[in-house]
């Protein structure tokens, strides 16, 4: 089987090694180009998911644990950790698989990047693929819309003389420029400076928070409502459904099928940094933080804070990319623009799928609350479902289990263990991700409409200081006086 599995590995990686390096030149240019634009190692991947997967969210967790309350918030980040690091390696083992039976087929992938839905049609038919893709589309679209909120409720806490709204606008605009990043090879520079903007702003929010110290009178009566439970819940749950855009990372590597453990180093080390920063903030504001679903609300404003917030809004940009090029690739293929070699062309192209995600943000810019409800009707169908029933019906048969690229792992019980764990993970996540998570974050999402209404100004912003009204002038009073 060893032998066997070497082969494999040769079929899938000799072409695309050769379709990647061909031609180039060993000058400066091309090393510099090289070191800081063109990536696609084993490190490359595992810093695009590190940084793709904490994000924004990393603001909002603090909001979660008051709605969970602190053991709930930890076991629900170890739980979904867990989960996320299993399907993101379906969705690897599965990618291998097409790959490698489309390369015995002589297909060449020299100018087309595989993606997600392409390996369900491949492997399972058309009527998977027209499902893969409506989710995954349908997610990236509002995980796009995420971070232009977020964009624009981190930068309120620097200037808040435009508001919320307005700073969509401007940040949409920003935004739109990633029309001009080829694919996730081009990423490299902009994954690892990601990573250390996340990384300062959870020990920035870690230690401000312990720092600063408990409110006056601060309580912790979470999990306090079934509703705010399984919003937090299903937040955590969209915390590590980052892997939307993991075929799209491995095929940008060199050797893809080094994917398999990429994603869970890449969840351990961001444990590390979502344990302590949510575990801080509660501590210090407790139910404070139940109208305050940005951390940066309430840590005090100075030098390091504002730091965080420039960092974080240099972050979200890239993770915009990062949600937005599997979806640039997709309008590419049905406008027939994806072979094209002008970049300036393709960039041309992919400007009217940023309209949309624009509009959506100024419509429903609920920070905090919109997480929860993409997490429990996209991401729990999209990164965790849909994985796991197409690994077991991709090797449903015994000749598929017996011809397969990858084994899965002997510790887990091969084949028998994996589908457990899947018929597992596709009953949890449908009753309690979906389920009750839908139901409760829909109800939430619906009371931030009734409470704000759609195309709000400045969501959860300080109601203005009016000054104070003049004093009233009496007549009589003056008359008397001037007596």
């Amino acid at each position: 089987m060893e032998n066997g599995e070497k082969a494999a590995e040769t079929v899938v990686v000799g072409n695309y090694v050769e379709m990647e390096r061909e031609g180039k030149a060993s000058d400066i240019k091309s090393k510099l180009s090289d070191m800081f634009w063109h990536g696609g190692s084993a490190y490359d991947a595992w810093f695009s998911c590190a940084s793709n997967q904490v994000a924004q969210v990393l603001l909002t967790l603090p909001y979660s644990f008051s709605q969970l309350g602190m053991l709930s918030g930890i076991l629900f980040q170890l739980f979904y950790g867990i989960l996320g690091s299993w399907t993101a390696y379906l969705i690897s083992i599965l990618y291998v698989e097409y790959r490698t039976r489309k390369e015995r087929e002589k297909v060449n992938f020299r100018n087309h990047v595989i993606q997600w839905f392409e390996v369900l049609d491949g492997l399972l038919g058309k009527h998977w693929r027209n499902v893969g893709l409506a989710f995954n589309c349908t997610f990236l679209l509002f995980g796009s819309v995420i971070q232009l909120i977020a964009c624009a409720s981190n930068i309120y806490y620097i200037n808040d003389n435009l508001d919320k709204r307005t700073w969509t606008y401007i940040f949409g605009a920003c935004c739109a420029t990633t029309v001009f990043i080829p694919s996730f090879h081009n990423y490299r520079i902009w994954s690892f400076l990601g990573l250390l903007m996340t990384t300062y702003t959870a020990w920035y929010l870690t230690i401000a928070s312990i720092l600063h110290g408990q409110v006056e009178g601060v309580k912790h009566s979470g999990p306090s409502k079934l509703v705010l439970y399984f919003t937090g819940a299903t937040n955590i749950l969209y915390t590590f459904g980052g892997h939307a855009v993991t075929v799209e990372i491995m095929h940008a590597m060199w050797k893809p099928q080094k994917f398999k453990s990429i994603y869970l180093f890449a969840t351990l080390y961001v444990l590390t940094l979502t344990l302590p920063s949510a575990s801080a903030v509660y501590w210090a504001f407790g139910d404070l933080l139940l109208n305050h679903s940005n951390a940066f609300a309430l840590l005090p404003k100075n030098l390091y804070r504002d730091f965080a917030v420039v960092l974080m809004l240099i972050h979200q940009f890239i993770t915009f990319g990062f949600a937005c090029t599997p979806l640039y690739f997709v309008w590419e293929k049905l406008i027939g623009m994806h072979e094209c070699r002008s970049m300036c062309k393709r960039a041309a192209a992919r400007l009217p799928v940023v309209i949309p995600i624009w509009f959506l943000a100024i419509i429903f810019p609920f920070f905090g609350p919109i997480n929860s409800t993409v997490g429990s009707l996209l991401v729990s169908f999209t990164v965790y479902i849909i994985p796991a029933l197409a690994h077991i019906f991709t090797f449903r048969s015994s000749a598929a289990r017996e011809n397969a690229v990858e084994q899965p792992p002997r510790f887990l019980g091969r084949w028998t263990g994996a589908f457990t764990i899947n018929a597992f993970i596709v009953v949890w996540v449908l009753i309690v991700g979906f389920g009750f998570g839908g139901w409760a974050s829909m109800i939430n999402f619906v009371h931030q409409i009734d409470t704000f209404g759609l195309f709000t100004k400045c969501y959860q912003c300080p109601a203005p200081v009016t000054a104070a009204p003049p004093p009233i002038s009496h007549p009589h009073f003056n008359h008397t006086r001037g007596l």
